[in-house]
């Protein structure tokens, strides 16, 4: 359930990012700042566990600054 959430808003991300580059940085931010908490939360779990817990919410968090870049760049490269 997770994985299709996280899809969904870096398609959201995406598009936002295309459209109005200037105002998806907010969102964008926002995400990841709840991101890293869970990250920070998972982490604190005692050893390797941490690491595990953790893990997801990093790699999410990578994939939304992934696809608000994303839109950015490609919307840089359109001629109009």
């Amino acid at each position: 359930m997770m994985v299709v959430g996280i899809v969904a808003v870096c398609v959201v991300l995406a598009v936002l990012a295309f459209f109005v580059p200037r105002l998806s940085r907010g969102p964008e931010r926002g995400t990841q700042r709840t991101l890293g908490l869970g990250s920070r939360a998972g982490g604190k779990a005692p050893g390797t566990l941490g690491r595990i817990f953790s893990k997801p919410f990093r790699s999410s968090s990578k994939a939304v600054g992934r696809s608000g870049s994303a839109g950015r760049r490609t919307r840089g490269h359109m001629p109009f």
